[in-house]
Parts: structure tokens; C-alpha cells; sequence
């Protein structure tokens, strides 16, 4: 199914989105919105914590609570209309919209792709053409890993032939590395890598955003919110970018936040979850964070064409808007 009047629908809120928002009364009864996060808790979604434990919903008068249960597909539930919103990786728009799902990313999370190749040093693997002939694990052939490692593939001109993939059966690559069972793995840049480094082996590390552009986690919503409720996702949008834009500022009082809602993030456990934290920062950083790059689009949809999960491009200008953030951020830098 097509949905061809998106485009009109994002222009009316570009057209829109010179109103500015502050002093705008947040609602007599909250609004609660229950938000599939995609994984456990964890310290990398601090500028959601931060942004609750502030008020900053509360001030848009939104009731959030935060569901991280495996089970729930937010893919499905934001398609379906059952929720509002969803943090989704950035693949799964295009695959959302060719099932009929009337999906659209509000604000990119994650600027940078947040996939890489890691390898102990030992193996001598240090840019995509010393992958020839190497063993590389996956923990399965879907999802982000799967598709940036693809991307990295094809940007550096390597055949899939020449890199045996290896499909590990779960998230094991930590492990799978370090006995030997496969040359390389792909994973998190904040995060397996980490792993390793921290139980004392030197790794050499291939990012795919230094090599390809595509488009990392995101905020999802629908069409049928952003034209019946655009105050809705303003309200939304809004709380969350104060959120990041004080995490990127105050980074620890940021993790300290994040105590609250996560375990595990004190003691013994307290070093290795600010060096998660530190590293993951550099993947949000922008001029105008949340923003999306057509192009990055573009090379996002013409990869999952290339690996077959698509059959065609389909709309690339209706996947995704940068009108709230276009309208949002420069109140939100400006404290307001």
C-alpha cells in the first residue's frame, strides 16, 4: 500500500511550524503515553530518564512511562495506530512503510550509525578489505548489525563471497571473539568493543559510519498523529530534545539521573557504565540534533534493496520529517 498523502500532510506542518511554543499551556489531564524502548534499561536512553526526572513531560503534560519488554513490536503498535510513538532503528521505517505501515521518524536519535566490526588486534583486521577471507559473526542475519554490516560490504567494494558471515544464534560476540570462533563480529560501537577492552584485550574496531551514511535510532510516529495531533508530537518532541540537550551538556548528572531507573549503574559496575555513556554521546551530537540527512535515507534504502528486504525504493521523502526538530531545536537551545 502507497500512502501518497503524506507529503502534503508533512508540508502543512512545515508550513506550520514557525509558531513558537513556549507559554503554550500543557493540557488539563496528562496524556499518558506508554513508550516502546526496543531494549532493557539501560544508561543510553539517559536523555529520556532526564528529561522525565525533570518534568520536562510533565511541563508538555504528558504521563510517560517507558516499556521495555522484548514482546512488544512498537513497530507494529505505532503502524496500527495503538500507540503514538516508539524508538525504532532506522531500517525499520522502509520495511515498516513496504508492509503498508504508515510510519514516519520524527527526530533521528542517533546521528551517527551506531554499528562496527570489532576484532582482536591480534587477527590484524583493521579496514574492511582485511575482512577477505575472515570469519564474521552476527547475532543473526536481521536487524541493525545485519544491515550495517552489509553497508560496509558494499561500500568497500567487497562481495559477500569474500567474508564468510557467521550467524551466531544470539547476542554471543563477545564471546565468539574472544574463544576464537570467528575472526571479527559485528555489534554496538559503545558497547561490545567496550566489553572486550575492559577485560584487557587491545581491539581494533571498523566503525561503518566512517565509511557509509545511513540512518540511526529514531523516534517513531505515524501519519495519522502528525496530522491529527501535531501538538501531540510538539509536546513530545520537545521534552525529549531538553532531555538530550542536557545530557549532552552535564553528562554526569545525566548518568547520576539515570541511576534511578536503571540497575546496575553503581558499584563495581559504575566505571564501565560511564564509559558506555561517554561513547555513546559522540553517536547524538549535531548542529541540529535529531535532524536526518535525505542521503543517509537514500543509502539506507538503496542497501536494504541491495540485500533483497526490499523490493523497490518506495517514497523516501515520506519515511521521515525534520519539520518538528526544525521548529523545536533553536527554542530548545534557546532555553525555552
Amino acid at each position: 500500500m502507497r500512502h501518497r498523502f503524506l507529503v502534503p500532510s508533512l508540508l502543512l506542518v512545515a508550513l506550520t511550524a514557525c509558531q513558537a511554543l513556549a507559554g503554550l499551556p500543557a493540557p488539563a489531564t496528562p496524556t499518558p503515553i506508554r513508550l516502546p524502548m526496543g531494549y532493557i534499561a539501560n544508561v543510553q536512553f539517559a536523555p529520556f530518564y532526564v528529561a522525565l526526572e525533570k518534568g520536562y513531560f510533565a511541563q508538555e503534560g504528558i504521563e510517560l512511562s517507558f516499556d521495555y519488554s522484548f514482546e512488544t513490536n512498537g513497530v507494529q503498535l505505532v503502524g496500527a495506530g495503538q500507540l503514538p510513538f516508539a524508538l525504532v532503528s532506522g531500517e525499520q521505517v522502509p520495511l515498516a512503510r513496504a508492509q503498508g505501515l504508515p510510519v514516519v521518524m520524527i527526530a533521528q536519535w542517533y546521528q551517527r550509525y551506531p554499528i562496527a566490526v570489532f576484532a582482536l588486534a591480534e587477527k590484524g583486521i583493521r579496514t574492511p578489505p582485511d575482512l577477505r577471507g575472515r570469519k564474521v559473526g552476527l547475532p543473526g542475519f536481521f536487524g541493525a548489525s545485519y544491515v550495517g554490516f552489509k553497508a560496509l560490504l558494499y561500500a568497500s567494494g567487497l562481495r559477500d563471497e569474500e567474508v564468510e558471515a557467521v550467524d551466531l544464534g544470539g547476542f554471543t560476540q563477545v564471546a565468539a571473539v574472544k574463544e576464537g570462533k570467528v575472526d571479527a563480529a559485528v555489534g554496538y560501537i559503545n558497547n561490545e568493543p567496550l566489553v572486550l577492552r575492559r577485560a584487557g584485550f587491545a581491539v581494533n574496531v571498523i566503525d561503518v559510519a566512517d565509511h557509509t551514511a545511513l540512518v540511526g535510532n529514531g523516534i517513531l510516529t505515524n501519519e495519522r498523529t502528525i496530522r491529527d495531533d501535531p501538538d501531540l508530537v510538539r509536546r513530545f518532541l520537545r521534552a525529549f530534545l531538553r532531555g538530550l540537550r542536557d545530557t549532552l551538556r552535564d553528562p554526569r548528572e545525566a548518568f547520576e539521573i539515570s541511576k534511578k531507573y536503571v540497575e546496575g549503574l553503581s558499584g563495581e559496575n559504575e566505571a564501565a557504565q560511564w564509559e558506555v555513556l561517554q561513547a555513546t554521546l559522540p553517536l547524538w551530537q549535531a548542529e541540529m540534533p535529531g535532524r536526518s540527512d535525505l542521503r543517509a535515507w537514500q543509502e539506507m534504502v538503496n542497501v536494504l534493496v541491495r540485500m533483497g528486504q526490499l523490493k523497490e525504493p518506495g517514497d523516501i521523502g515520506a519515511m521521515f520529517t525534520n519539520a518538528f526538530v526544525e521548529e523545536l531545536w533553536p527554542l530548545v537551545e534557546q532555553g525555552r
